[in-house]
């Protein structure tokens, strides 16, 4: 039997999209309960992978302190990470989520900026249906002329072009051990949501306090969930096709939007439906292209 016929390729990728797709959950409750804010609460549990990876691979470590390249993954991964986090934990899931998943527009700029690759047809297509269903979720629904974002659709909208960044640099030092470029993605996670959170400072984003020992180990939970999670993406992502690992990756919509439904963290209105219906056409154009 082939190793694309396996169920376990997929089933790691769906895995993967499962934890990120509840996520949200997660964060809330170490907001709201335990009154750690995001930013932190991204910087402690990534800083626990970090730890993890560098010590039971130290050559990643080393190839990652000599490689530049890696630095802009570690920025643009712990950009994603620190909007992305954020964005879900204190704003409508849903609309975070969908905006986040503008990568086809983004991916279609940076490619032609970084690979010197020219648009096709099909490409500008799938930019044409992103600007459209961004417009529908972010329209006014008063019917208002569109002003500035809020501050929760630009950390969607920063995630997904920061994701984007990252997934065209993962393309372009492919040949990097996955152990490096998973340190840097986790690194970075750590680094910037603390310069993040440092930057801001009180009252937006209150200092962490001391955590009780349950929320200490729901926090380590976490992070060790999230370590598991990028272990079953590099697991899948290479044993399948990578139009068959962006189709399955977007079953994250699915899993973050029927959560935040359920537990009252989202809304779906008729516009941000048309817009999601964009933006997700779009998303599959670009993963089922040859």
């Amino acid at each position: 039997m082939r190793a694309e016929s396996r169920p376990w390729p997929a089933l790691a990728l769906v895995l993967n999209a499962f934890i990120w797709g509840t996520s949200w959950w997660a964060f809330r409750q170490l907001h709201e309960k335990a009154g750690l804010h995001p930013l932190w609460t991204t910087a402690g549990i990534y800083l626990m992978a970090v730890v993890v990876i560098a010590g039971s691979r130290p050559a990643a470590l080393t190839q990652f302190l000599r490689t530049p390249a890696l630095w802009l993954i570690m920025l643009a991964s712990g950009t994603t990470n620190a909007t992305f986090n954020w964005g879900v934990t204190v704003g409508d899931v849903v609309r975070v989520v969908l905006l986040f998943y503008l990568m086809p527009l983004w991916t279609v700029l940076l490619a032609r900026l970084m690979l010197h690759e020219k648009p096709s047809a099909a490409a500008l297509l799938r930019v044409a249906l992103a600007i459209g269903g961004a417009a529908f979720v972010l329209w006014p629904e008063d019917g208002r002329p569109m002003g500035p974002p809020q501050l929760t659709d630009m950390l969607g909208l920063i995630g997904g072009f920061s994701f984007a960044l990252n997934n065209v640099m993962l393309r372009r030092e492919s040949r990097r051990s996955e152990s490096a470029r998973a340190l840097a993605m986790f690194f970075g996670g750590t680094v910037v949501s603390a310069a993040l959170a440092c930057a801001i400072g009180p009252p937006q984003v209150p200092a962490p306090g001391t955590l009780a020992p349950s929320w200490l180990g729901f926090a380590a939970a976490l992070g060790g969930l999230f370590l598991l999670s990028n272990m079953a993406l590099q697991y899948g992502a290479a044993r399948l096709p990578a139009n068959a690992t962006a189709v399955i990756m977007l079953t994250e919509v699915v899993f973050a939007s029927a959560s935040a439904l359920a537990l009252g963290a989202g809304a779906i209105t008729p516009a941000v439906a048309v817009g999601g219906a964009l933006i997700l056409g779009a998303a599959a154009l670009a993963a089922w292209r040859p």
